[in-house]
């Protein structure tokens, strides 16, 4: 009875080893095959323990199930007056399915060992009839934790697999995320949406599987390998008919734990970044994948503007996740390529900025903003000029980081700021070095906004076609802002912002960029306090349906808009 309740405890192999040393007055451990310890903390080192850990190699290697050692004290040490031990050696193997060896076993089994003192410490009874039946037990209990530890390892490697194929999607090399994908399962989608999910920590990895069983395995779901509190989906965009929407993923997410739906949001509820639209959200996992439309331009910032989006990506999912897992926040991006998934991630990134303050906790993504306005021949050869220090960069030593690893820094740096040590799994250290080298090459201080935002507007520009080569000296930033083109984009920009008509909006989002997007300074410039200031730009984040107090942030765009309009 005792060694069947001891059983279903957690930790259940070191308990049963504890009360056997209990019982018997003396130490019991598992000593593997090769003679190490299989359990922690080991036992002191001793006489016996050194013989048992000797015998159990060629035990092992006869196929021996049991063996009784006499160990007789050593010269010196503390003894009882018969001095000396006995050493118990079973393996956990023995009785097992009526054979002593497992067919094909992924871990050879230890050997129980119990080293019982000789003399008048020992306990009285007989250790082998204790041992036949605890070895049994303990084999067991020893198989299911050791299966547990497996399954770790599984989930560890297949999510490192999964992070993998995001980190490729991330830099563009679709082709290898691709083949990783059909390995791991499901297949990446043609043609998808970007969901940034936000859920306490404890239970993200609870969520994520209540998600994929919603999706019906059809969701390419990964933790955020930059926030704790992140999950990244990629989730099929397949055209499905209004009225199938909604019903399987509500009633997927109910087949989770329990929990209290967030109240109705009513009309206004689901918020979309820009505007409200409540037919934005529903889902169903159902359809199969065939041939999709190929996706708008790569400089453009969402699907379609102006079209509504009527897919199985976002049809359901996204309100189903918010109505049975309040806790959560979801922001949804347009509807992108698999080569646009940066785009997408900062899409969804902004309307996570403006699910935080809608009632129904989910938003969509709907402005668009395109940088074409700003892609000219012209605009692509100042950013060819801009980064080529970079690219042309040979390292001193072979193990240093080239030119194209020093643009990825860039781009991780400019979106995630400190946090980028992280995506980049570097030392901070590492990645301050990278940064001053990066500031050296390209003449910058990229302390500053604005030589940010010029960084920042190069990488996005440098994906496009090559312009046809000219003997034109390149044109300088403030050429390309000075642009009816660019003005009219640089008006979209800030339009919703001066819509809002919020008491010093514009004031304060441009006291913030002034003061290098650093809210303190900006604060002080204003006039106001630090906890003012930081609820007038959350503010601002509504009106611009952009996120602009947490990275990725749209501080870059807006410095280049008001740039543009001589506004800084």
């Amino acid at each position: 009875m005792t060694l069947s309740r001891l059983a279903t405890k957690r930790g259940a192999v070191r308990a049963i080893l504890e009360w056997l040393a209990h019982r018997t007055g003396g130490v019991a451990t598992l000593i593997d095959a090769d003679g190490t310890p299989a359990v922690t903390p080991a036992p002191p080192p001793s006489p016996a323990l050194r013989a048992a850990t000797d015998a159990v190699a060629g035990l092992h290697r006869r196929g021996t199930p049991s063996a009784v050692l006499s160990v007789p004290a050593a010269a010196g040490e503390r003894a009882e007056p018969d001095g000396g031990s006995t050493v118990f050696l079973v393996s956990l193997t023995a009785g097992a399915a009526g054979a002593h060896a497992e067919a094909g076993p992924r871990r050879q089994a230890p050997y129980l060992v119990l080293i019982a003192p000789d003399g008048p410490g020992r306990r009285p009874g007989r250790p082998q009839v204790l041992l036949a039946d605890a070895a049994r037990t303990l084999g067991l209990c020893w198989r299911l934790e050791e299966a547990d530890r497996d399954r770790v390892r599984v989930e560890a490697a297949e999510a490192h697999g999964r992070e993998a194929v995001l980190h490729l999607l991330m830099v563009g090399s679709v082709p290898a995320a691709h083949r990783i994908a059909a390995a791991l399962q499901p297949p990446l989608p043609q043609l998808a949406h970007v969901y940034v999910i936000e859920c306490p920590g404890q239970r993200r990895y609870e969520i994520a599987d209540r998600i994929a069983h919603a999706a019906r395995g059809k969701a390419w779901i990964v933790p955020c390998p930059v926030r704790p509190t992140h999950l990244i989906a990629l989730v099929p965009a397949v055209p499905e008919p209004a009225g199938r929407a909604g019903g399987a993923a509500r009633a997927a997410l109910d087949q989770g734990v329990a929990s209290p739906a967030r109240p109705p949001a009513g009309p206004a509820g689901d918020a979309a970044v820009g505007q409200v639209d409540d037919e934005n959200c529903a889902t169903d996992f159902r359809a199969t994948f065939g041939e999709l439309p190929h996706q708008s331009p790569a400089l453009s910032r969402s699907a379609r503007a102006g079209t509504a989006v009527e897919t199985v990506g976002v049809r359901g999912l996204d309100r189903a996740i918010a109505e049975r897992v309040p806790e959560c926040l979801i922001g949804v991006s347009g509807e992108v390529a698999l080569r646009e998934t940066p785009i997408g991630y900062e899409q969804a990134f902004h309307a996570l900025a403006v699910a935080r303050t809608a009632p129904s906790g989910r938003a969509s993504f709907q402005r668009d903003f395109d940088l074409t306005p700003l892609a000219s021949p012209e605009g692509l050869r100042w950013a060819q000029e801009l980064l080529a220090p970079c690219l042309h960069y040979v390292p001193p030593r072979r193990a240093d980081p080239g030119g194209e690893e020093l643009l990825g820094t860039l781009g991780s740096w400019l979106t995630f700021g400190s946090a980028a040590s992280r995506h980049l799994k570097i030392h901070r250290n590492t990645l301050g070095a990278r940064v001053r080298l990066i500031d050296e090459l390209l003449g910058l201080d990229l302390g500053r906004l604005a030589d940010q935002s010029a960084a920042w507007l190069a990488l996005q520009l440098r994906g496009a076609p090559l312009p046809t080569p000219t003997d034109r000296p390149p044109a300088s930033l403030e050429d390309l802002l000075g642009t009816p083109a660019a003005g009219v984009w640089a008006h979209a920009q800030l339009q919703p912002l001066e819509r809002a008509n919020l008491p010093s909006g514009t004031e304060t989002v441009r006291a913030w960029l002034r003061a290098d997007a650093k809210l303190p300074q900006a604060a002080g410039a204003l006039g106001i306090s630090l906890p003012g200031a930081r609820k007038r730009l959350t503010r601002a984040e509504e009106a611009l349906g952009r996120s602009l107090l947490h990275a990725p942030s749209a501080k870059y765009e807006l410095w280049l808009a008001m740039r543009a309009l001589k506004a800084l």
